[in-house]
């Protein structure tokens, strides 16, 4: 049986509430911004006729009208990018990663130490899992889908609250879901 690494439990709750808050910001500046804008707000004729044609004009969304570079720089995509590059830097280095070392250093010296440690495996998975999330958002904001980006960012905070507030962490349980029902997962066949 080979040894993993292991962590304190407290450590990923804590990281989970920073990357809700910077999640929750990403949100609203999603939609604040050019991926839930519209291109036209008046609603005269549809308010009489909304079925008459059945389609809507061109560029009802703002987005499709906007260019690469407009939709990069909207204030939502920069945050989700922010926070992007930090489910990377959880993913790739875990212990390196900032909310890690504030942890590490501020925050756990003033508590009691920890009852028992948990695998580090399922936390580093469930980085992956909120990466993927954020990176569709972001992909598909860049193509112009309109409400990609808030909704990707909204299905990601409301995973990390989950963690942060219960300590539900539901890229932990896929991670072992996986590992269940995976032959790899399992180490191998049982004598």
């Amino acid at each position: 049986m080979t040894s993993h690494t292991t962590i304190d439990p407290r450590a990923p709750r804590f990281a989970a509430w920073i990357t809700s808050a910077l999640l929750l910001i990403a949100t609203v500046f999603a939609l604040t911004g050019i991926a839930a804008s519209s291109a036209s707000a008046s609603f005269g004729w549809f308010a009489y006729q909304p079925l008459a044609s059945s389609t809507f004009p061109a560029g009802h969304w703002l987005i499709g009208t906007a260019s690469v570079a407009e939709r990069a720089s909207d204030p939502g995509f920069i945050i989700a990018s922010v926070v992007a590059a930090l489910f990377v830097w959880g993913v790739v280095s875990p212990s390196t990663s900032p909310w890690s070392v504030l942890f590490r250093t501020s925050v756990r010296p003033r508590l009691a130490p920890p009852v028992e440690f948990e695998d580090a495996r399922p936390p580093r998975f469930a980085q992956g899992v909120g990466l993927i999330v954020v990176a569709a958002g972001l992909v598909l904001h860049l193509a112009g889908v309109p409400l990609a980006l808030p909704i990707a960012t909204a299905a990601a905070f409301v995973a990390a609250f989950l963690n942060a507030a219960f300590g539900f962490c539901l890229g932990c349980q896929l991670y072992l879901l996986l590992q269940r029902v995976s032959p790899l997962g399992r180490g191998g066949a049982s004598a």
